[in-house]
């Protein structure tokens, strides 16, 4: 009966150990903070779309990624500079959703 009770108090006190650990990890609550004080930087400046490079693209835009940024750059350079931000949906891979996105970070000079 005794080992009984002491391996019920161990497995107890392991338990809860577990899922106090598990329960509220320090570090993913830092990460969001980090983020939040970036965005607001990087939504001040806006991204012109006929002079920015591939990796300003990437680093700038969301849902952007480098092969999404290299097909802007190869876009503008077969068809000439982007008359509108609008014009950005015909470039393959990006859609509504991100232009939608991106819209208020986009400039055309």
């Amino acid at each position: 009966m005794r080992i009984s009770y002491l391996s019920s108090l161990i497995f107890g006190l392991l338990a809860s150990t577990s899922v106090a650990i598990n329960a509220a990890p320090a570090t993913p609550a830092q990460a969001p903070a980090a983020s939040a004080a970036v965005a607001p930087a990087g939504q001040g400046s806006k991204v012109n779309l006929n002079t920015a490079s591939a990796e300003t693209l990437q680093k700038e835009l969301s849902g952007i990624g480098a092969a999404k940024a290299e097909a802007i750059v190869a876009y503008r350079g077969e068809n000439g500079a982007f008359s509108s931000v609008d014009e950005l949906i015909e470039v393959k891979g990006i859609g509504k959703a991100i232009l939608d996105k991106n819209r208020d970070r986009l400039a055309i000079d």
